[in-house]
């Protein structure tokens, strides 16, 4: 047991660490190819960001643990919303320009609606996985083409800083980097499961709740530092833009290794509960443009929303108590 907790806790260490040092080589080697930072930002990054969830999701399939990859892509959604995005708003106000959001909003919203459909059979199979992974794919190149003609977004991305490494330096950086995640996934996972089974509660529980928020980490630093910068729209685009690769990417993973069977509790407690997170995010960003202190064309989201969006969030975590 203390093994397997010493385990969760370096797998969790080194994976934030990797997951920094991914990025790093991965967008310096981007910017010595010449691609623009608002290119990188849009797609490097976002799947960098997402990375230790992928691998975690990949690592739980290949292990057989398919609820902690399932409850790993859910449980980080859910953290995306109540908790990084709800933190950050009580450190600073976001204000938005809405068509900066407004597409990948409902984008988000629609592919939580298709996703719910999908998996109404409790079955996620190897088509459903692929389809859900190729629309992933399909929205990347839609958001790459349209957010490259925002002038705003290109601003914001040149003033965020960039990784300046020699070609040589920023290929070793990202393959460190992609060793290191490999690794720290694998024991993450191991101790996990052992600690799930030695305390008899469930994989899809840990998913949720422990993995999930770990795996979060890396868009808590990322959007909090956009959001202190002034970078508002990066900030909760980061929130967005992992929730989309979560949901039709990570999810999806576990579905491509083998057909997984799910947990009564997803689609009659997890699925809903981040569903629900996703609308009131939406209802907050629709809202907020009639605040005052929202500049015409904006929406203001103030430490209110943030203070709401982390309550629905420990109320969450309450319900999950009361399943043990």
């Amino acid at each position: 047991m203390l093994i397997a907790a010493a385990a969760i806790i370096a797998g969790f260490a080194i994976l934030i660490w990797s997951a920094d040092l991914f990025i790093e080589g991965a967008a310096a080697i981007a910017r010595n190819l010449g691609m623009s930072p608002i290119v990188i930002g849009m797609t490097i990054v976002s799947i960098g960001t997402s990375a230790p969830e992928i691998l975690v999701s990949l690592t739980a399939a290949l292990a057989g643990s398919g609820d902690l990859a399932i409850g790993n892509a859910m449980g980080s959604n859910i953290a995306n919303i109540g908790l990084v995005l709800g933190l950050t708003l009580l450190i600073t106000p976001l204000v938005l320009l809405r068509s900066t959001v407004k597409k990948e909003l409902l984008i988000l919203m629609a592919a939580t609606v298709a996703v719910w459909l999908m998996l109404a059979d409790n079955v996620l199979s190897g088509p459903e996985g692929w389809l859900s992974m190729s629309a992933m794919v399909g929205v990347l190149i839609y958001f790459t083409r349209t957010q490259v003609k925002d002038t705003q977004l290109q601003q914001e991305s040149e003033e965020e800083p960039q990784p300046q490494l020699a070609s040589t330096r920023a290929w070793l950086t990202f393959a460190a980097g992609l060793l290191l995640l490999i690794v720290s996934s694998r024991m993450l996972v191991w101790g996990a499961v052992i600690v799930a089974h030695q305390l008899g509660i469930s994989e899809l529980l840990v998913g949720l709740t422990v993995i999930a928020v770990g795996t979060s980490l890396p868009e808590l630093a990322a959007t909090v530092a956009s959001a202190l910068r002034g970078h508002t729209d990066l900030a909760i685009g980061n929130v967005i833009g992992s929730n989309l690769f979560n949901l039709l990417a990570v999810m999806a993973i576990p579905g491509i290794v083998s057909a997984q069977s799910l947990a009564p509790a997803v689609l009659s407690r997890d699925y809903p509960a981040m569903a629900l997170m996703t609308l009131l995010l939406g209802a907050m960003v629709y809202f907020g443009r009639r605040r005052k202190a929202a500049p015409p064309g904006h929406s203001y989201l103030g430490r209110m929303a943030g203070v709401l969006l982390v309550s629905i969030y420990a109320l969450y975590y309450y319900l999950l108590y009361l399943s043990l």
